[in-house]
This record gives structure tokens, C-alpha cells and sequence, in this order.
């Protein structure tokens, strides 16, 4: 019982961090930036801009607002960390990494819920690009989602772990 209590300490610590982070970086963007303005960081490669982002992850299906599509994102999010949960409670104690993986992915999806809670959409405001190509706007729950996949990915392809 006792390694199970430090495991989900772990957990919650991780997935904390991520929205302290997350929700600290999107108040300074949005008390700090008119919406769409953005700022200069690395010319031709990475701006810092507010936006909202109303669709999923990178932008997908942003252009269909409403209320069902935040009540659909908020029950797959749910859907998400519960299944998070059960993988993460299941991984064997000799993958760390892969627990600190779930632990992102957890930490990120709460902290776009959180936004999908109490604005309807998602504060976005990293900007990555090369040219004129330009990634579509990201945040930092985001950021901790796609490290945790790929953490879960390479598990899954190259350690064959049973969960």
C-alpha cells in the first residue's frame, strides 16, 4: 500500500507542476498581450502570441464552435485521464519513465480542461515556425501531452511493457 501512496505522489506531484506551469504561463500571456498580439522572440522561428484556441489539439476542428464541441472535448478529457489512471497505476515499478510519461499526459490534460472549464476554449501562445510555415499556436499543457506520448509511443514500440 505504501509503494502505491509514493506512486500516485508522483502523479499528482508531476501532473501538478504541469498546471502550476501551464495555468501561470497563460494568466501572464493573457494579462500581458492584447489577444492575437504577439511578440518577436526568435525572428523567423518562434513568437510568443495570445490566442484561443475553441478546437482540439493544434487547432483541429476549430472552426466548428458550440457548445457541444466544448461538452464533446471536456468528456473526452475525462475519458483521457481516466484511462491515464488505469495505465498509470498498472505500470510496473521498474518503468519510471514511462510513469513520469502518464504524469504529463494527465497534467496536460487538466490543465486544457481547466480552460475548456471556465472559458469554453484553450489559451494558446506558443508559436512555432520556419518562414512562413507556421505549426499551429501550442501551450504548455499541450507541450507535456506530445512528451508524454512520445514517452508512451517508444514504450510501446521498443519495451513491450504489460500493462
Amino acid at each position: 500500500m505504501n509503494i502505491m501512496k509514493n506512486k500516485f505522489f508522483m502523479l499528482f506531484s508531476i501532473a501538478g507542476l504541469v498546471v502550476i506551469l501551464d495555468q501561470a504561463t497563460k494568466w501572464m500571456i493573457s494579462s500581458s498581450l492584447a489577444y492575437y498580439e504577439e511578440i518577436k522572440v526568435i525572428p523567423g522561428f518562434f513568437n510568443l502570441i495570445y490566442i484561443h484556441n475553441p478546437g482540439g489539439a493544434f487547432g483541429i476542428f476549430a472552426k466548428n464552435q458550440g457548445n457541444l464541441q466544448s461538452i464533446l472535448f471536456i468528456s473526452i478529457a475525462f475519458a483521457a485521464m481516466g484511462l491515464v489512471l488505469y495505465l498509470y497505476k498498472n505500470t510496473p515499478p521498474e518503468y519510471p519513465v514511462l510513469s513520469v510519461g502518464f504524469a504529463l499526459i494527465f497534467g496536460g490534460a487538466l490543465g486544457n480542461m481547466i480552460d475548456r472549464l471556465r472559458l469554453g476554449e484553450v489559451i494558446d501562445f506558443l508559436d512555432v515556425y520556419i518562414g512562413h510555415m507556421h505549426w499551429p499556436a501550442f501551450n504548455v499543457a499541450d507541450s507535456a501531452i506530445t512528451v508524454g506520448i512520445v514517452i508512451f509511443g517508444f514504450y510501446i514500440l521498443f519495451r513491450k511493457v504489460p500493462l
